[in-house]
This record gives structure tokens, C-alpha cells and sequence, in this order.
């Protein structure tokens, strides 16, 4: 009988253990889908941001939206080809995305923080919502004739 007992009770510990790693699998998924998220910032605490040099902003429209008109200092890294490795993410300043309205750096933010597992934040309203505000954007100078 001794024989069985040792068995039977390794079977036991080793479906405990099998049962215990199950449970804690989905804490450790959620944890992870917890770290990536995408958060909304308004104009106005972006400026701050800007003005204290806290921020890098990145413009995902296309070169010629961004060409137009845009944030001062931004980066254009548009849409259709975003690659979330080829965003710098610096120490010292907040790597922040922006659009026309929000919905294209809405889907560029989820992107990049799916990459880095982290927050990631855009522009709520995007340029649109700056512009609304009475903050600067700037365009390139127009060619010389």
C-alpha cells in the first residue's frame, strides 16, 4: 500500500502545480496588456510639455499634410509606412504621436505600444484640436523663384 501512496500523491502535487500555473497565467497576460496603453493628452498640456522640453512629437499624416502645417520641432513618421522600431523613445523627453484629428495617431499610439509595452500617448483632436486651442503650428518656407 505504501507503494501506491507515494504515487498517488505526486499525482496530486503535480496536478496542483499544473492547476496553480493556470491561474496565474491570465494575471501575467493581463499584466502585460495592462503595461501597453494608449492615452489621450489635451493641446494644452502637450504645449507645457513642449515648452519645457519634455516632449517629441511625431506627425504620422503624410509628408505633404505634414509639409503644410505642423507642430514646432515634430517628426514625420506617416501612417502608412509607421514602423513602432524606427520611433525614438528617449529617457529624458515623452515620445508623443499626432494626426489631423486623433484617429490615425490613435492606431499609430496602439501600435507603438504594443512594441514597447508601454503607455503611449497622442494628441486628443490631433492639429485640429491644436489649432482650435490658438497654438502655433509651423509649414516649410515656400521654394524661392
Amino acid at each position: 500500500m505504501v507503494r501506491f501512496a507515494a504515487p498517488a500523491a505526486l499525482a496530486l502535487a503535480l496536478a496542483a502545480c499544473t492547476q496553480q500555473a493556470e491561474r496565474e497565467a491570465p494575471v501575467e497576460q493581463a499584466a502585460t496588456e495592462e503595461a501597453a496603453a494608449v492615452e489621450l493628452i489635451p493641446a494644452a498640456d502637450l504645449a507645457a510639455m513642449m515648452a519645457a522640453g519634455e516632449a517629441l512629437v511625431i506627425d504620422v499624416r503624410t509628408p505633404a499634410e505634414f509639409a503644410e502645417s505642423r507642430l514646432a520641432g515634430a517628426l514625420n513618421a506617416p501612417l502608412s509606412t509607421f514602423d513602432p522600431a524606427s520611433i525614438p523613445m528617449m529617457e529624458d523627453r515623452e515620445t508623443i504621436l499626432y494626426c489631423g484629428s486623433s484617429r490615425r495617431s490613435g492606431i499609430a499610439a496602439e501600435m507603438l505600444a504594443e512594441h514597447k509595452g508601454g503607455k503611449v500617448r497622442h494628441l486628443e483632436g490631433g492639429i485640429t484640436a491644436w489649432k482650435e486651442a490658438g497654438l502655433e503650428t509651423q509649414a516649410e518656407p515656400e521654394p524661392e523663384a
